[in-house]
């Protein structure tokens, strides 16, 4: 069994290019314990510690569309819906080790994993 570290994700909203272009799709990576840790050090993170989520998701987020490159600027500019979907999706992965969701039925008791569709405009 190979253990999965790259997880594919579809963006609700999408993230809008300065020439007007639409990314959707991406790939987020596992996280380590240095993208949690290196950017407290950050001072934008010491003074606003909610900015250490644009900074962990520049670190973990390595595709999106056909951007050359995921930084904060990108991050920063997505939809507020989107940066919410991120934010379930990071915990989903690192804590499951999946984006899936798992469940059970409550009649048969049947477990079940499915992957949450991104509501679309």
């Amino acid at each position: 069994m190979v253990f999965q570290t790259e997880f594919e994700f579809t963006l609700p909203k999408g993230y809008v290019d300065d020439e007007g272009n639409l990314h959707k799709k991406g790939i987020m990576r596992l996280a380590t314990a240095a993208d949690e840790i290196l950017p407290l050090k950050d001072a934008r993170v010491q003074t606003n510690p909610a900015y250490l989520t644009v900074i962990l998701f520049s670190r973990v987020v390595t595709k999106l569309g056909n951007l050359q490159a995921i930084n904060t600027k990108v991050i920063e500019n997505l939809f507020a819906s989107d940066l919410s979907y991120l934010q379930d999706f990071y915990r989903r992965i690192n804590e499951n080790g999946t984006g899936k969701i798992k469940a059970e039925c409550p009649k048969c008791q049947h477990k079940f994993e499915f992957e949450v569709e991104s509501r679309g405009e």
